[in-house]
C-alpha cells in the first residue's frame, strides 16, 4: 500500500508530504519537479519500500525519514524489486516497473555523514532503492491505497 506521497517543485528542493496526488498517463505527478520529462523511462515516478528504510536505518545505525531517497511513493507490504518489467494498479491509476531506481552519488551525498561515506551509502542502497515507473492512465492516488498485480495479486 501507499505508506507516504512526496512531491518537490523543483531540483534539489526539500519534498513535501501529501495525502493525495493526480497523476498523468506519460507525465507523472501533477507538480513534482519530474513532471512531464521524457530524459529516461520511468523517471516521472519513484517508489521505494518503508521496510528498505526501515532495514538502512537499523543496519548502519541512522535515522534517515521516509522522505529522505527523494522517492514520490514510499510503500509498505509490497516487494517492488518483482514488479520490475511488470503492469500494476494502484486504485484505478495503471503503471508499468521499468527499471530499479538504483542510488546514485547525490543519493550518497544526501545520506553520508560522520559514520558513513558517500559511496558506502550508495553500496547500502544497492538493489534496495525502489522502483521507477511509467504512469500508464491519469488518476488519483491517496495514502493507504494497494497495490494491485496485473495477475490479480493484492499486496
Amino acid at each position: 500500500m501507499i505508506k507516504n506521497i512526496f512531491v518537490a517543485k523543483k531540483s534539489k528542493m526539500p519534498q513535501i508530504e501529501i495525502e493525495a496526488v493526480k497523476v498523468d498517463a506519460g507525465k507523472g505527478i501533477v507538480g513534482d519537479r519530474n513532471y512531464a520529462k521524457r530524459q529516461e523511462e520511468g523517471q516521472n515516478i519513484t517508489f521505494v519500500e518503508s521496510e528498505e528504510i526501515d532495514a538502512f536505518n537499523t543496519n548502519f545505525k541512522q535515522q534517515i525519514g521516509l522522505s529522505a531517497t527523494r522517492r514520490n511513493i514510499v510503500t509498505e507490504g509490497v516487494r517492488l524489486n518483482h514488479l520490475v518489467g511488470k503492469e500494476f494498479m494502484i486504485g484505478d491509476v495503471r503503471f508499468y516497473g521499468v527499471e530499479l531506481c538504483e542510488p546514485c552519488a547525490f543519493l550518497g551525498q544526501l545520506l553520508a555523514n560522520d559514520s558513513l561515506s558517500p559511496p558506502q551509502v550508495v553500496k547500502a542502497w544497492v538493489h534496495r532503492g525502489g522502483l521507477r515507473a511509467n504512469v500508464l492512465s491519469t488518476g488519483i492516488l491517496k495514502t493507504g491505497m494497494p497495490f494491485i498485480v496485473s495477475n490479480d495479486l493484492s499486496y
